[in-house]
């Protein structure tokens, strides 16, 4: 059974794109998903979000969850500011887009980010290491709804920031269509980074 969603989920929002419709059903977990406790790793080592290569990238490392849940961690660091010794917004926004997105592999489809909903609830200090769970909410057809929570001090914490999103199933092609050549390029000469792209290969 997947992963019932905390109390402190963010509110519905009926208007919302981000919201499931009432057609939308809980998606079962692929077989091919990673075995709950598995650390997800890198798609890509020069990902903003989650590339160990990217000097001032996120890193973040998410682990499954044994639903359709996944768990992350994110530490703030003094290249990550905003305000003066705060997060940016706009970073903490890409650690909520780089978890939910993290949930495609408990899917076993490539996705990306159709829209993304941020509510900040409180400051979020540099030094500070965030607790971060996206879950699955629903899909319908190639939409996939999903939500995520960010708490401060540990994973009982207070929330310092929601989301939710609307992730669209597409075709790998939608990568090699659209992504820079010489990015492109480095991939496919990248036997791990294909290997990983491979395990998608299986869906329309």
């Amino acid at each position: 059974m997947p992963a019932a969603p905390s109390e402190s989920a963010a509110p519905a929002h009926p208007a919302s794109p981000a919201t499931p419709p009432p057609e939308a059903v809980l998606p079962p977990r692929a077989p091919e998903a990673p075995a709950p406790g598995t650390r997800l790793g890198s798609h890509y080592e020069h990902c903003f979000g989650c590339g160990p290569q990217h000097p001032a990238g996120l890193r973040i490392d998410a682990v499954a969850g044994t639903g359709l849940d996944v768990t992350a961690e994110f530490t703030v660091r003094p290249e990550h500011q905003g305000g003066p010794g705060l997060a940016h917004g706009g970073l903490l926004t890409t650690a909520m887009d780089e978890t939910l997105g993290t949930l495609n592999w408990l899917l076993h489809v490539p996705a990306v980010t159709g829209r993304l909903e941020t509510d900040f609830l409180s400051p979020v200090p540099v030094g500070s290491t965030l607790h971060l769970r996206a879950w699955i909410t629903g899909a319908h057809g190639r939409k996939i709804y999903s939500a995520a929570e960010a708490r401060i001090g540990g994973p009982a914490g207070p929330v310092a920031v929601r989301a939710r999103a609307l992730f669209i199933q597409v075709k790998l092609e939608h990568f090699t269509k659209h992504g820079r050549p010489e990015d492109i390029e480095k991939v496919l000469d990248d036997p791990d980074l294909m290997q990983r792209a491979r395990t998608f290969e299986v869906n329309p």
